[in-house]
Formats: C-alpha cells, structure tokens, sequence
C-alpha cells in the first residue's frame, strides 16, 4: 500500500496523488458500515494495484460546507459590491473556520466597484478585522497572498459570484476554470464548481468547491461561538458563564456601547448565539 492524499471527489471515485502520482480509486465497504465517508483532503492509505482505498488517516479538522478535512488555511473570498459585502455571512464564515482550528484570511474582491465614499467607509472595517488578529489582504496584491498561503492546504469559501474561480486563474492562467458573470436581477452569482477538488499552484494546495450563501453552526455550541470572537476575550466579565446579552455589568456589553466592539460583530455574535441554541433544541428533542 502507499499514502497519499484525496484531491478530487466525484460521486463515488476518488482522485488520490501519492508521490506525483494519481490513482483513481473507489473506496472498501467497511467505510460505509463504520459510517466514515472519504473527503478530499485525506490523507489515505490506498492498494494501487487494485486501487482502492483501504484506510483513511486521522484528521485533524474537518469542514461540513464545504466538505473538506485537513484544511490548514480558509481563505474566505469577500465580495465588497455585486454581490455586495455581507458581514454576517462574513462573521458566519470566520466564526465556522476558527471553530474548526483552521487559520482564517480574508481576500475581499471587486474593489475596483466601489466609489470613493464606499472604499472609505470599508476602511474602517478592514482596520477592525486586523486589529482583532484576522489578516485580511485583496486579489490585486498577489505576490502578498502567495506568501501568505505558502506551503498550506488552503480552502476557498464566500458566496457565490464572490470571485472564487476568478481568482485561482489569475494565480494560475493554465487552470481556465469556468466562470459566470453575477445576476444583476439577484444580486448574486451562478454556481460554476461542481465538484470539490485541489488544485496545485506553486506551493500552495487550493481546494475549489461549489459557492454558497448560507452556512450553519448546528455543530458549535455557544461557548465555543464565545471563543470565536477573538475581541471578547480582552474583557473578563464578572460572571464566567456571561454569556454577552443581557447579563448586569457585562464587559463586553459595555464595550459595544463605548464604541470599542464593531456593532456588527455584536448584532451577528447575537444572531448567532440564538442559531445555536435552536440548533441545540432540535438535537435534544
């Protein structure tokens, strides 16, 4: 047997790259009988001879949208205009990644759609997201996001119509991955992946999956969620439990009302914190 890593799924064969090589393989039984699905981003053991997949490695995280393991880097493709910028979804999509203990950075794209009022009032933002310890870069500086995406498995998320494909074929012109403008009527654009696979760039490993607009937090509980806010750990609240919403003396509370917390990470925080809950409900019942 030899080892290597699954990257391309469709439907039930797997593309498995082992020391330069890649096998198309279909996976043993005994994975569907101990309810344990291959995902590309494993690392497999596979029989090249008869090429199957025989064992499939620890992982170290996984994601459910998109479906991927071992994910080092979520570079999160963020639309600023058509579609325009969505800081739910965003803080959604930042608070799934760190609960996964996947580094998160954010590219926005379409920059060149804003006007002048509209790139200073983005300013603000993008200084906030830094300041709490989330990189945030764009797809015209390059050189800058190679650098940052080195020698990592990186895995592209953002709605759809956000430039995700766009963006792997200005890294790499070979690709010619197919693209689609946005809906205008909409405000949000066609889906062009139809599969999950990694692509080779250099030195980085990039996985492309389908766009989507919705992600669910059905498998992070509420102190979890808490600890994805990387900005409410600065302030101890008198209460450990504090759960930030309407707790006496909460610090973080004040925090907001002082202007030191984004008002739109705590309306979204909040948001979220009753997604979980529900979630929560509906798993006990």
């Amino acid at each position: 047997m030899i080892e290597g890593r699954i990257t391309k799924q469709i439907s039930n064969q797997y593309r498995v790259t082992a020391s330069g090589e890649d096998y198309v393989c279909g996976a043993r039984g005994k994975f569907r009988n101990l309810g344990l699905s291959p995902l590309v981003g494993d690392i497999v053991k596979i029989d090249e001879k008869i090429l199957t997949i025989e064992e499939i490695l620890p992982r170290k995280n996984e994601l459910d949208r998109p479906v991927v393991s071992n994910v080092d880097i979520a570079l999160i493709v963020t639309s600023v205009k058509k579609p325009d910028l969505s800081l739910s979804l965003l803080d959604k999509e930042l608070s799934v990644v760190l609960a996964n203990n996947i580094k998160p950075v954010i590219c926005l794209t379409k920059l060149d759609l804003l006007n002048k009022k509209e790139i200073n009032e983005l300013k603000p933002l993008i200084k906030y997201y830094k300041k709490i310890g989330i990189l945030v870069t764009d797809n015209k500086h390059l050189g800058k996001l190679k650098k940052i995406l080195k020698n990592n498995l990186v895995v592209l998320t953002g709605q759809t119509g956000a430039g995700k494909s766009s963006l792997l074929n200005k890294l790499d012109k070979k690709l010619n991955l197919e693209t689609k403008p946005i809906s205008d009527a909409l405000n949000r654009g066609v889906h062009t992946t139809r599969h999950t696979e990694i692509y080779k760039i250099g030195k980085i490993y990039f996985v492309d999956t389908p766009g989507f607009s919705a992600l669910d937090l059905k498998n992070i509980d509420s102190e979890k969620l808490k600890e994805t806010f990387l900005e409410f750990s600065k302030y101890n609240c008198d209460f450990k439990n504090c759960n930030h919403l309407k707790e006496k003396e909460c610090k973080v509370i004040d925090a907001v009302s002082k202007g030191e917390i984004l008002p739109s990470r705590y309306i979204n925080y909040t948001r979220f914190i009753k997604e979980c809950h529900e979630n929560n409900r509906k798993l006990y019942k």
